[in-house]
Order: C-alpha cells, then sequence, then structure tokens
C-alpha cells in the first residue's frame, strides 16, 4: 500500500469542496491500516480543508494541549456514526496558509501512519505531534532545511550522542541529556555538569565559535568539558539523514527515548522531507576534550568590562594544548556513568 501523494490529496479536497447544508466534516478515507485510518476531509460551514487520524485505542489529548502554530491548526475532531469507535485527531489548513505547503503536510503525515503501522499506537500518536511540531517549525524557519552551518553542528551533536551510547550510557539517560536542539546553553547535561559540542571543516588550526558570554563560564555549570569536533568532507563518510536513521535504530528498543529524540530533531528543524538536500558526508578526523577551568582561554561574565553585555567570539584551538582525558574519563568525572 502506497501513502497518498500531495497532487492526490488535492484531488480529494476538491471533490469534497464547497459548503453542504449539514455542518460537520465530510471525508474521504486515504489510508486503513491496521488499527489506524487516515482521511482527507472538508469542515462545514467554514469550507476548510484538512486531515483527520483516527486512533482505535488512544485517547487524543484536549486542543489546550495539541501543538498550535503558523499555517494550520491540531484539534480534536467528532465524526458522529462516520467515524466509528476511532477517536480522530485533525490537521486544518488556516486561511492564511498554502494549500501546497499544506497538501505536502499532509501526504507527509500520510506516509508517517503508514510507515509506522506496526509499532503501537501510543508510539504513532506521539510521533504524529513530533511531526506536527517539526511542521510548524519548518514554517517559522522557512522552506530550504538547515543551513550548512546548522548541519554540521547537528551532525557534530548526533556524533556525541552515538558516543555516549557507546560508552555504556543508557539510552533514554543520553538523550535526555542532549538539551542543544531544545536552546539549551549547553548541549549535554550529564550528571552534575555538561558538554559543549563544536564543530568544525577547517583544515588548518581549529577555530570555533563561542555564542554567548555565559557558554563557556562554569561557574554556571561544573564540571564544564568542551567536546571539539574536526571532520572532513569525503565518499567515505556518513551524511546528516543516515546518521539520523543510524539513531533511530539504536533508540528502537526504548520508544520513549525514541520520541526525545524525534522531539530534538523537530525543535532543531530536521524534517526527513528534507533528506534528499543533505548530501554532504562527513568523517571525523580529530576529536579533541578540554576541560573548561580556570586555565582555560575564553571570555565569561567574570572577567570582561561590566559595560560588555554581550559578546560571541572565535576561539582557535589548535592553539590550546588539547586535554589528556578520554570521553570515558569525561564521563565519570561528570558522575553519568
Amino acid at each position: 500500500m502506497a501513502a497518498a501523494t500531495s497532487r492526490e490529496i488535492e484531488a480529494v479536497w476538491r471533490a469534497l469542496s464547497g459548503n453542504r447544508s449539514t455542518p460537520g466534516w465530510h471525508s474521504i478515507e486515504l489510508l486503513g491500516t491496521g488499527s489506524f485510518r487516515v482521511r482527507a476531509a472538508r469542515h462545514s460551514p467554514g469550507n476548510e480543508e484538512a486531515v483527520l487520524v483516527g486512533f482505535s485505542k488512544t485517547r487524543v489529548a484536549p486542543n489546550a494541549q495539541l501543538p498550535q502554530g503558523r499555517g494550520f491548526r491540531m484539534e480534536r475532531a467528532t465524526l458522529g456514526e462516520a467515524g466509528g469507535t476511532h477517536q480522530w485527531l485533525s490537521v486544518v489548513r488556516q486561511p492564511a496558509g498554502s494549500l501546497e505547503l499544506f497538501a505536502a503536510v499532509a501526504a507527509d503525515i500520510c506516509g508517517l501512519v503508514l510507515s509506522l503501522a506496526s509499532l503501537p499506537e501510543e508510539v504513532v500518536y506521539q510521533r504524529l505531534l513530533g511531526r506536527v511540531r517539526g511542521w510548524q517549525e519548518f514554517m517559522r524557519r522557512g522552506t530550504e532545511g538547515l543551513g550548512a552551518e546548522a548541519e554540521l553542528g547537528l551532525v557534530g551533536e548526533i556524533h556525541v550522542l552515538r558516543d555516549l551510547l557507546d560508552e555504556g550510557m543508557p539510552l533514554f539517560t543520553a538523550v535526555d541529556g542532549w538539551k542543544g536542539p531544545l536552546d539549551g546553553l549547553h548541549d549535554f547535561r550529564l550528571g552534575s555538569g555538561a558538554i559543549e559540542v563544536k564543530s568544525t571543516l577547517a583544515a588548518e588550526g581549529f577555530p570555533i565559535r563561542i555564542a554567548s558570554l555565559d557558554q563557556l563560564d562554569d561557574a554556571q555549570c561544573s564540571p564544564l568539558h568542551l567536546c571539539a569536533l574536526r571532520f572532513a568532507q569525503d565518499d567515505a563518510g556518513a551524511s546528516l539523514p543516515e546518521l539520523v536513521m543510524q539513531l533511530r535504530n539504536r533508540l528502537d528498543p526504548d520508544p520513549t527515548a525514541l520520541r526525545l529524540f524525534e522531539r530534538a530533531l523537530d525543535h532543531v528543524g530536521y524534517l526527513d522531507m528534507h533528506a534528499e538536500g543533505y548530501t554532504r558526508r562527513f568523517s571525523v578526523i580529530e576529536v579533541r576534550l578540554h576541560l573548561v577551568n580556570g586555565e582555560f582561554p575564553r571570555l565569561t561574565p567574570c572577567n570582561v568590562p561590566p559595560a560588555v553585555r554581550r559578546a560571541s567570539y572565535d576561539l582557535d584551538l589548535g592553539l590550546v594544548p588539547a586535554g589528556k582525558d578520554n570521553l570515558a574519563a569525561v564521563l565519570a568525572q561528570l558522575g553519568a556513568v
């Protein structure tokens, strides 16, 4: 069974077009697999395009707890006898939202449900909520996916997440500690401290960008470690979508950890629909770990004049002696393993 395309869904909406005398939902089924149902629909009055997803067992949250954003809204739907015993979740286009883009959202939802049909309903429900949040972030940021710098940054953080798992950290603990995509001050909060991750493609030196005076301030979080990765672009490396899929496979035994991982991807603006655009392949050629303490060169609120309220700056780690600890030793210092 193939998921409906955006053009097929638009054709269904055209067939359903027009306000009807009877208020409520008018729909045509797009997908019926396992305990799930997906329908293209319009609602009268209003004649709004929508996609409906029905769950046979999972309880749909109240509207106030569902994600809302630009272009479309998400809410419970009552279909009466036509809905059978399913509980229905609707994603409805707002008048200002692009019809073409919303059709892509609807097709993506169909594809997601079909790809996850063998999983428990609750997992599919949570993944659907996460995917909608991802689309909202996509609309907020624009339609081009991650920029080159953000792509490299995400590659670096996923490499560190993978290394944490290699060191034996529990799946949920590792993903729960990943705070970078959630706008955390540091990329990983683990045990009693944190790890900040920086990535570069530079062949000479080891330049990294420090975003704020607080980012390397160990007075706010101690011990604080800096993990810097140097990448090279080559055919032997892995692309961002490949790294994402590898982590999904590793996290599959723990649905809660996988859900947190998907949520992080949504927040950072990574969507599978952009996967074909991430063609660069990355190989790690050097990893440096530094304890950020009084001897480490950095700018913090305590060592700049009081009049300096905000700053970002470049730091060349090539001029800083590398730490001797490996990741296992760092995790032990943090009390994370």
